[in-house]
């Protein structure tokens, strides 16, 4: 079976600051359609780096990336964005709704975006938020929600477009424990209905229910 993201040899470097920053060193990996991978590490091993290129938000400065079977580095950007929003669901530590639209809308984003039907992408929304536990908060703007509820409806929001593969990066990263903890249950729920799921984090409860761990350190992978 093809896998889902196959990386081969990938660099990345950057310029911060006059400095010369090497993010990610020589990292080749596979993940397997329907697998659960963590990837933990200290701050700065380039975890988070890494999630960017896997999931084409970023250009690797050497090596390849292959998402779905596709090779990132020989797609237009307009091909890029299209594979991104129809194959790729993102979730990130600070959530990023936009706070002037209520839940049910920061949720059809991307479904616009792919010029869905209206009707349908209502009827997927209040799918979505019935899945996430927040049909009861779909009218209330983002600045009105708590933040696990804001982490409950962008993680709907990424589910939006049906994606092949969700790229969460420290999903758990602003929640207090107690949210932290229904954050994973959801995830558990995500991967026991099939979607293969990469999450890079520092939370050692969100590692031990993944199927497979890796551990970056200066930029490779450690182990």
């Amino acid at each position: 079976m093809m896998p889902v993201i196959l990386a081969r040899n990938v660099d990345k470097q950057y310029r911060l600051a006059k400095q010369d920053i090497h993010a990610v060193r020589g990292v080749s990996l596979s993940v397997a359609t329907g697998e659960y991978l963590a990837v933990v590490g200290p701050s700065g091993s380039g975890k988070s780096t890494l999630l960017t290129l896997l999931g084409g938000l970023d250009q690797p400065s050497a090596g390849s990336i292959a998402l779905l079977g596709q090779e990132l580095g020989g797609l237009s950007d307009r091909a890029l964005t299209r594979l991104r929003l129809e194959r790729v669901g993102f979730v990130f530590q600070r959530f990023h709704l936009l706070p002037v639209l209520t839940a049910s809308e920061n949720i059809e984003l991307p479904m616009a975006e792919r010029r869905v039907p209206r009707a349908e992408r209502r009827v997927r929304t209040r799918e979505l938020l019935d899945y996430v536990a927040m049909s009861h908060r779909a009218d209330h703007r983002a600045t009105q929600l708590s933040g696990g509820e804001m982490q409950r409806v962008a993680i709907a929001r990424a589910l939006a477009n049906q994606p092949a593969i969700l790229l969460a990066d420290e999903p758990t990263g602003e929640l207090d424990a107690a949210t932290g903890r229904e954050i994973l249950a959801l995830f558990r729920r995500l991967h026991g209905d099939g979607l293969t799921l990469v999450v890079v984090t520092h939370d050692d409860r969100l590692a031990a229910d993944a199927q497979r761990v890796i551990h970056m350190l200066d930029g490779r992978i450690a182990g």
